[in-house]
């Protein structure tokens, strides 16, 4: 796992979490200006998924320790504030959880919270690692790839949606993502699923925003309102991760949330 940093040390700590499979500049990459203007902005590279280490991803709790332990060391064991991006909301979640490590402002990107037995994980992790892993590193081929490469260029709005959402998991293609492992994504990918992240999360101190993207239903809300107890909800007329695609609208309501107040200095087109 590596951290890399951003942005001018005075300024309030924030740490983003990759989304599954994501590489960490593909997915920040485009925030990482506009965030540095505002934060001391820090960027989690999974285990297996950074192209500089030859390492695997074993869990999620493993990585989370592995966080947890970068930030006592290097932070004095506090964030002003977390942003997880899909997966990387369990993440967040797990840090505020378990207490060993304290964050203000927690910010959960739209994620979808499954959770599964640990058989049905294996199951889905069986079926859907060999369509996936073509898809995201260039090794092999699938029909699945195949078609959802075919979506993609169908010219309407939900293939733009798509072009758009694969260049945030593995930029534009210039990158080469073999270096990415399937233990390590399949390991992610199931530990994600059966690791159990608590009902009704609570942590004084800790305040949990949540960016609703209305468009995936109504069905994650409530999975918002279970694992947390009185989470700041707001609502977005989006598809999953679709603001973040939107790099100055992001940037404002990552701001709004943390309650950095110099609005006006954010460029809205």
């Amino acid at each position: 796992m590596k951290v890399y940093e951003f942005g001018e040390a005075d300024k309030p700590v924030i740490m983003l979490f990759p989304g599954t499979c994501c590489y960490w500049k593909s997915n920040f990459g485009h925030v990482i200006p506009g965030l540095s203007e505002h934060f001391r902005t820090l960027v989690v590279s999974y285990s297996g998924f950074d192209e500089t280490e030859h390492s695997t991803f074993i869990s999620e709790l493993d990585e989370t320790e592995k966080i947890e332990q970068y930030i006592r060391e290097k932070l004095d064991g506090k964030l002003y504030a977390a942003y997880g991006c899909s997966l990387g909301g369990s993440f967040v979640s797990l840090l505020v959880s378990r207490r060993k490590v304290h964050i203000e402002h927690a910010i959960i990107g739209s994620s979808d919270m499954d959770q599964a037995p640990k058989w049905l994980a294996k199951l889905e992790t069986a079926i859907m690692i060999p369509m996936f892993y073509p898809l995201i590193t260039g090794k092999g081929s699938s029909m699945f790839q195949k078609m959802f490469e075919k979506k993609m260029n169908d010219g309407n709005d939900s293939s733009d949606y798509m072009k758009r959402f694969m260049e945030i998991m593995k930029g534009d293609g210039s990158l080469d993502m073999s270096f990415i492992s399937k233990a390590s994504m399949k390991n992610q990918f199931c530990t994600d699923l059966y690791t159990k992240v608590g009902e009704h999360i609570h942590v004084p101190g800790t305040v949990i925003h949540v960016f609703y993207a209305k468009k995936m239903g109504e069905k994650y809300q409530d999975r918002y309102k279970l694992h947390f107890a009185d989470p700041d909800i707001r609502e977005f007329d989006l598809q999953h991760e679709e603001l973040l695609l939107d790099a100055d609208r992001w940037v404002k309501e990552v701001c709004d949330a943390c309650m950095i107040l110099d609005l006006s200095l954010i460029h809205i087109s």
